[in-house]
């Protein structure tokens, strides 16, 4: 075996199971984002003036979930990939934040 190919399967490859793992089905934290954040697309689609409080909550969910998956990944991910993953969203969550602020 190479060292690339001992390198991809060290990266990719599911500690428990063995398997190559590069994506999995959304978990509870990933379903959240994606219903705010396909609630806000259709808000700022359509021609209804949303309150400040819907638009900001949505933010704070989408914000707040997207964290929760990224920081579970960081600590709970199947392998080095998933990790490098988590920790990615992580930081441009935070550098997204940074400059909101």
């Amino acid at each position: 075996m190479s060292g690339v190919t001992r390198a991809l399967n060290w990266f990719f490859r599911d500690r428990a199971t063995g398997e190559i793992v590069i994506a999995q089905w959304p978990n509870l934290p990933l379903w959240i984002f994606a219903g705010a954040a396909v609630f806000t697309w259709i808000i700022e689609a359509s021609a209804w003036q949303a309150p400040p409080w819907l638009t900001i909550t949505l933010s704070l969910v989408s914000m707040a979930s997207l964290a929760w998956w990224a920081i579970d990944e960081v600590l709970r991910g199947v392998n080095p990939w998933r990790r490098c993953l988590g920790g990615t969203v992580l930081l441009f969550g935070l550098l997204r934040l940074s400059h909101t602020l």
